[in-house]
């Protein structure tokens, strides 16, 4: 379950930059500063929860679940956020 959660958290990491990074290139200045707060409040969730499985894991092959979830979590975020902004700022 935690591993799932981590990749949810990590989607939602992924979906936050592609956001920003679309509100960047498109000169949505009202949308950088929100996008920028719940970015730092996700990201300081999935680092210290990767950090915490790390040392908790004895070895680096126990850690492919959660690099999976994180990765996942991360391409399906990006794709997510492509087409969301797209629809909200037509």
């Amino acid at each position: 379950m935690s591993t799932l959660l981590v990749g949810m958290a990590n989607f939602l990491f992924i979906f936050l930059k592609a956001f920003q990074q679309r509100n960047v290139a498109f000169l949505h200045y009202w949308w950088v500063i929100p996008t920028s707060m719940t970015m730092a409040v996700v990201e300081v969730g999935v680092i210290g929860w990767v950090a915490i499985q790390a040392t908790q894991t004895a070895k680096f092959l126990d850690l492919w679940p959660l690099i999976l979830a994180v990765g996942l979590g991360g391409g399906l975020g990006a794709v997510a956020s492509m087409y969301i902004h797209k629809r909200i700022f037509k």
